[in-house]
């Protein structure tokens, strides 16, 4: 997924889902800037936090609202941060995303996607085919 097809530009969301979707790309901005061992960390602490399931539709609502903000970002937010902003935002509303990245095999190089999906129902806010495989270590 390009920088271009994370972006949203439609504004979805309560105002709190959206403040939210804020507090959660800025925090994901700044956990990357670390080694990823902390990241991965962090998001399993995020994980404990919000045990709730959440509503198909409002992690729909909130992945659309971290794409969002993410357009006002100057820098790089492709798929690594829209969907680390996501977990942390539904975390932070007190729910639960799995946070995947994952690897597609296609000639000539390899594909690398970071996508949320939900524990029994699959990808949120997915654009792309399938095809992607989890990386073992890295379904947080």
């Amino acid at each position: 997924m390009s920088s271009m097809e994370a972006y949203s530009t439609s504004r979805t969301g309560s105002a709190v889902e959206r403040a939210a979707a804020v507090v959660g790309f800025a925090a994901a901005l700044v956990l990357l800037q670390f080694p990823f061992r902390r990241t991965a960390r962090t998001v399993r602490v995020a994980r404990r936090i919000g045990r709730r399931p959440v509503a198909p539709a409002r992690a729909e609502a909130v992945v659309e609202a971290v794409r969002h903000v993410a357009r006002w970002w100057p820098g790089r937010a492709a798929c690594l941060e829209t969907s680390l902003g996501a977990v942390l935002a539904v975390a932070l509303l007190g729910g639960r995303l799995d946070w995947c990245v994952g690897a597609r095999f296609v000639p000539p190089p390899v594909e690398y996607h970071a996508w949320v999906e939900l524990p029994d129902c699959g990808p949120v806010g997915e654009y792309t085919a399938g095809g992607w495989h989890h990386l073992p270590a890295l379904k947080i």
